[in-house]
């Protein structure tokens, strides 16, 4: 027996898969296919919650450009351009400080992506009656079943005589 996938609800061997309280041998499978699930409230709070961290992480930069340029503008129309220059300076010094304190909510917003955005499903055919195996919102869980199901059924259809 082969182990193609396993984890807390989900375990794809060579001989069957065992998902949602089912136990589907691999060779009473006729056909195998994923689908879009209905929306979920935790999906949207993540895309929500993406949008709203996108917004935060650009509203910074676009204020300092404001200011940045409101400065030259001032600095233009009065002549002190040393002010203005240690001004800019300093929105440049504390700029760099702050870039490797981005390393978080870029981590964020990347798992988020990973997560994806919508809701899977797998589905069987499995003597004659169509079987939800698996509905999850992790985009990146479901790839790795779904490979590991495509894996097993290719492994198992090159054993049949």
């Amino acid at each position: 027996m082969v182990l193609y996938y396993r984890d807390d609800a989900v375990q794809v061997t060579s001989e069957a898969i065992r998902a949602g309280g089912h136990v589907v041998r691999l060779a009473d499978v006729g056909y195998v296919w994923h689908a879009r699930g209905a929306t979920t409230l935790a999906v949207r709070g993540r895309v929500l919650g993406r949008g709203v961290l996108v917004l935060l992480l650009s509203l910074p930069p676009l204020v300092a450009l404001v200011c940045v340029l409101s400065l030259a503008w001032a600095a233009q129309d009065r002549g002190n351009w040393k002010l203005a220059l240690l001004v800019l300076g300093a929105f440049v010094a504390v700029g760099l400080v702050l870039i490797p304190f981005l390393e978080l909510p870029l981590g964020w917003l990347d798992r988020s992506y990973e997560r994806g955005s919508r809701v899977h499903e797998l589905w069987v055919q499995h003597h004659g009656q169509e079987v939800l195996l698996l509905r999850t919102p992790d985009a990146l869980r479901f790839g790795q079943i779904y490979r590991a199901v495509q894996r097993a059924i290719e492994q198992q259809g090159e054993l049949r005589p």
